[in-house]
């Protein structure tokens, strides 16, 4: 058991100084940007901080990946240098076993990845996003221009939503027939959801039938449709990621201003993110089988570095061809990990031999 604990506080120290050290570096240099601004909307050092804590969570996502690989590089390295792996395999511990004890760190890595990306994150950006824009001085204030999107058989147009989503305003819906005509123009200044449905203030409907348009209004109406808060909240926000459960909305007919391939490939890649925390506990794992003294020490390590880099650089081209349409979802998302994976531990089984 202390074996155990030594290893997995080896590994589990240096990934989480690792974490600590590239989200220092990309805090600073987000602050960098911003910092100005904050001060001079007179904030002060409050509304530093609060931005900073408002980051966290995207810049942990962006961090999770390389500080496995750094941290699983530095603590093999570690235990190779100090001869505490051959002390290992003198009595008779594998090098499997060694890197099943750090796997725990890797999977914690993991939890929290899935924690910031698909919990916290979606709630911190539009919370982030209100507050920015409730303090930016009134003369620096710029009018969004409207958003278009799907809702189903529905196309909309919306000049703007609340922070919450659950308030659309100025919106106009287009619906067309099997045959892609329009049938009718629904106009409306606002949509609120409300007992988990949509209802439309003051609606102005016209519809058509061949030449002819029929208008009518009414007090409020009713607007059947599978579009939530959540939606609305990532189809108003800049350059938000979907999570796992807007995509599968919006492949069920939620909103969606984006090809269904899009979703599909950010619905897989929901599942298959956090697996990359693995794949980079693979790709350092050899080093604790180098030889440090023969110069393979300073060879593995510098190799898995490189693959580790050149495996997010592979991922992230993947995965933009499946948001394009150009390779399917499953393959766009799930090839690189598998092929970087198994690359990884055919390494490790020609060095463990």
């Amino acid at each position: 058991m202390k074996l155990y604990l030594y290893v997995l506080r080896t590994v589990a120290t240096h990934i989480l100084g690792a974490a600590v050290i590239l989200m220092s570096i990309l805090q600073i240099l987000d602050l960098l940007d911003v910092t100005t601004d904050i001060l001079d909307r007179g904030l002060g050092v409050a509304g530093v901080l609060y931005y900073a804590a408002l980051r966290l969570p995207r810049l942990f996502e962006q961090v999770a990946p390389l500080s496995v690989l750094a941290g699983g590089l530095f603590a093999f390295s570690q235990l190779a240098r100090e001869n505490a792996v051959v002390a290992m395999r003198a009595t008779g511990i594998s090098g499997y076993r060694i890197v099943a004890m750090a796997m725990p760190a890797a999977v914690a890595v993991m939890l929290l990845d899935v924690l910031c990306g698909q919990v916290l994150a979606p709630r911190a950006d539009p919370t982030l996003a209100e507050w920015w824009k409730n303090t930016t001085p009134v003369a620096q204030r710029k009018v969004a221009p409207p958003r278009t999107f799907r809702a189903g058989a529905d196309l909309v147009i919306a000049a703007k939503a609340s922070a919450d989503g659950r308030t659309i305003d100025t919106l106009t819906l287009f619906r067309r027939n099997d045959k892609g005509i329009l049938v009718e123009k629904v106009e409306a200044p606002r949509a609120r959801f409300v007992n988990e449905a949509w209802t439309l203030d003051q609606p102005r409907t016209t519809r058509f039938a061949g030449d002819l348009a029929q208008t009518s209004t009414a007090t409020s109406t009713t607007w059947p449709t599978a579009l939530r808060p959540a939606d609305v909240q990532g189809l108003f926000a800049e350059d938000a990621a979907p999570t796992a459960a807007s995509a599968r909305r919006a492949l069920a007919n939620g909103g969606s201003d984006r090809p269904e391939s899009f979703y599909a490939t950010h619905l897989q890649a929901a599942f298959a993110g956090p697996f990359v925390a693995l794949v980079m506990l693979l790709l350092s794992a050899p080093v604790a089988l180098a030889n440090f003294r023969s110069g393979q020490g300073a060879m593995l390590l510098t190799t898995g570095l490189a693959a580790g880099l050149f495996f997010l650089v592979a991922n992230g081209m993947l995965t933009a061809l499946g948001e394009s349409g150009a390779l399917s979802p499953f393959l766009a998302v799930w090839a690189a990990p598998a092929i970087f994976g198994a690359l990884a531990v055919r390494a490790f089984l020609a060095l463990e031999g």
